[in-house]
């Protein structure tokens, strides 16, 4: 793409964005992968299996605005041959919500080196490699926004979670540091922090396990992955181009800004 850009890093002619949404064939990556899909944007999805989810059944998109791509980013080589497949379908990635992430919950004493290593690996190490990939072109157009998926579970520590925690915690660092580095060419990095959300994943957890966690949260309820896409649409949009190296939680309170 072409058009000029103001100081705000949007273009100055109205035109679809081309968005990269990782693991985003179900839960909160589908959310969002929707929302922009809803705003005309042309959405290029990731996945290791490129299986859709059931929430997509009734909206699978199916034109050509929507890329499902396979790609196990814990491969580079992979990882460079998706953003091939979308830059010459569409061009350069402008918004990059970095959202795939994995779990292997057990109490340290009890994890192996696998358990340790893999989450490390895709859910900050592919996040390096994804946010990296991505801003070479941003920074050749002088714009772009990068928003990274951390978690409430960074600043909260749970129990059976040190890899996760370690990794979600170490998304804040990263990406504040991205944003000091690019905010020169007018490109956003901020971080969202979901807390408990209405997904496959958090109904894996046993009942009587949910309910206790559900209880602390004092809006009472659990987040529905809509509510997650809202915030992630609006630090893509023109009114969140002054907001960089920012953690927004959306949480219910569950840490109160923690």
């Amino acid at each position: 793409m072409t058009e000029e850009t103001g100081t705000s890093g949007e273009p100055s002619t109205d035109s679809s964005r081309v968005v990269l949404v990782t693991g985003g064939t179900r839960g909160i990556g589908g959310a969002c992968a929707r929302w922009f899909l809803d705003q005309g944007d042309r959405v290029a999805i990731t996945s290791r299996t490129g299986v859709l989810g059931p929430e997509w059944t009734q909206s699978d998109p199916g034109d050509d605005r929507f890329l499902n791509l396979t790609c196990d980013m814990t491969h580079a080589e992979q990882v460079e041959a998706m953003f091939s497949l979308v830059e010459e379908a569409w061009g350069p990635v402008e918004v990059l919500v970095a959202n795939a992430g994995i779990t292997r919950d057990t109490l340290v004493l009890r994890m192996s080196e696998d358990a340790w290593s893999d989450v490390i690996e895709t859910n900050l190490t592919a996040v390096f490699r994804v946010a990296k990939r991505a801003m070479t072109k941003m920074l050749r157009q002088r714009r772009g926004r990068i928003i990274v998926m951390s978690s409430v579970g960074a600043f909260l520590g749970s129990a059976g979670q040190a890899n996760y925690a370690a990794a979600k915690a170490g998304l804040v660092g990263m990406a504040r540091a991205m944003a000091r580095e690019v905010a020169s060419r007018s490109i956003t990095v901020n971080v969202v922090a979901p807390g408990l959300v209405n997904t496959e994943m958090l109904h894996a957890l046993p009942d009587e396990q949910l309910a206790q966690f559900q209880a602390q949260v004092p809006l009472g309820r659990l987040a529905e992955p809509e509510e997650i896409a809202a915030t992630v649409g609006f630090l893509a949009s023109p009114g969140a181009a002054y907001i960089t190296g920012a953690v927004l939680a959306v949480d219910g309170g569950l840490a109160m800004g923690l």
